[in-house]
């Protein structure tokens, strides 16, 4: 059974970087009975993943501040703060930051398990590929 997990401002989280944005672990699997994993993300000009499909996970995203440029399953919108983007499983989509202020977002997964590829990623960026694909992360351009 999970505890209740309280974040405050400023309390100490696992932080991670990867394509350029900084991902700020609000609760893992082990905070969720592995059912969702949520995070922050800061995401700064020009910065954003390429396009990629997760094959395990549900995804969503809810835009706190900022404006970003999402191309779920090639569809371009703008979503500004308080638009929510639910990524299907499977569905290719990337997001990018084409503004000259820093955008803040929440990204859920469901279910939990993804968030160590993200810690993977940052210890060894150079596997970014590799280590994607032990997680079911596809990636359209590169098939």
């Amino acid at each position: 059974m999970s505890a209740v997990r309280v974040v405050r401002p400023g309390d100490p989280v696992t932080v991670t970087k990867g394509a350029g944005d900084e991902y700020r672990y609000l609760a893992t699997g082990a905070h969720t009975a592995g059912t969702y994993f949520l995070m922050e993300a800061l995401v700064p000009p020009g910065a954003g993943p390429p396009p990629h499909e997760e094959t395990r996970e549900e995804e969503g995203f809810y835009i706190l501040e900022g404006t970003l440029t999402f191309l779920p399953d090639g569809e371009e919108t703008q979503a500004g703060p308080g638009t929510f983007i639910n990524v299907p499983r499977g569905v290719a989509h990337n997001f990018k930051n084409e503004t000259d202020e820093p955008a803040r977002m929440l990204i859920i997964f469901a279910p939990a398990g993804i968030e160590w590829m993200f810690s993977a990623m940052a210890k060894e960026p150079a596997r970014f590929l590799e280590i994607a694909a032990e997680y079911g992360v596809t990636f359209p351009s590169e098939e």
